[in-house]
């Protein structure tokens, strides 16, 4: 059985975020909110609200699993985007940059 996460884009800086169970973003894996079937319309419809108020970039849901109380997403695409992505490698500002943002809780 697979879970549910909301993702999107911090609009901010273009960093990926993801629904927390207060309602906020974050850019940790960690504390996103594991969203029930019975409950992913209404976060969907918070997380769309939050686009429109321009605070992140279109959210949608992602399928992931939970290990040892961790999600972990199921796809490729999104394991790649939960690491901080791209691919490609920066230089050594833009990795520590990034590092940092990270290690924050997004407003």
């Amino acid at each position: 059985m697979t879970d549910k996460l909301i993702t999107a884009n911090h609009l901010g800086d273009g960093l990926v975020v993801f629904l927390t169970a207060e309602g906020g973003w974050s850019y940790q894996l960690a504390d996103a909110r594991v969203i029930p079937d019975a409950e992913l319309e209404d976060a969907l419809r918070h997380a769309k609200a939050q686009h429109e108020a321009q605070i992140v970039v279109d959210p949608y849901e992602i399928e992931a699993t939970v290990e040892a109380g961790v999600p972990v997403p199921v796809r490729l695409r999104e394991k790649i985007r939960a690491a901080g992505g791209p691919t490609v490698t920066y230089g050594v500002a833009e990795i520590a940059e990034r590092a940092a943002l990270r290690s924050m809780q997004v407003e």
